[in-house]
């Protein structure tokens, strides 16, 4: 009979926005490791993904609810996953007004590194992520400051010691099925470099 090999000080993962589960698979196909904390708001997503991901922790609240210092129980965090609700950049949207509470929802990843100033922190959004800038009275971005808030947002995690770096990739360069293009955030504050992954 083999011997369990459990490493119990391993830096552990955060999935923050955790739907059912795809990204929580993707970090476990990557780094081999799996997701010891997922957060959503949302009981059907948290549902879907105990289903996938059954040893996970599950926080079935608004990220903003969540103390990341209790969540963590004192552990490191190693890599923590951000995916806010893309919805309100998203060209696909159309001319509509857009929330700017959906639209902070990023400002959680800030959050995180101060709290519990995890190893390395990754975001993912659509590509129109990076002209986020505040809203007119009526809910529409102003225009003359387009990007303002994203590039606020960049040095904020600088200004907390982490070296970002950002891309927008396709995932058909990568093996999935689709022509999309998303937008890609690594954030690390250990002196390693990022490297990002070539095309498949």
């Amino acid at each position: 009979m083999g011997i369990l090999n459990l490493d119990l000080f391993r830096e552990i993962v955060v999935d923050n926005f955790a739907g059912g589960g795809g990204a929580s698979t993707g970090i476990e196909m990557a780094t081999g490791l799996s997701v010891d904390i997922a957060i959503n708001h949302d009981p059907d997503a948290i549902a879907m993904h105990k289903t996938n991901h059954p040893d996970t922790e599950h926080y079935c609240e608004s990220v903003w609810d969540v103390d990341p210092k209790e969540a963590v129980k004192g552990r490191k965090v190693g890599l923590a996953w951000f995916s806010p609700d893309c919805k309100h950049f998203s060209k696909a949207k159309g001319g509509r007004p857009k929330d700017k509470q959906v639209r902070r929802l990023a400002w959680i990843a800030v959050k995180w590194a101060i709290a519990v100033r995890p190893r390395v922190i990754m975001l993912e959004n659509v590509e129109e992520f990076q002209t986020w800038c505040p809203l007119d009275a009526d809910g529409y971005p102003i225009k003359e400051k387009k990007g303002e808030t994203f590039k606020s947002f960049v040095k904020s995690l600088e200004a907390l010691g982490y070296k970002v770096q950002f891309k927008e990739l396709r995932a058909c360069d990568y093996g999935a099925p689709t022509t999309r293009k998303r937008f890609f955030m690594v954030a690390r504050c250990d002196g390693k470099p990022i490297v990002w992954p070539a095309p498949t």
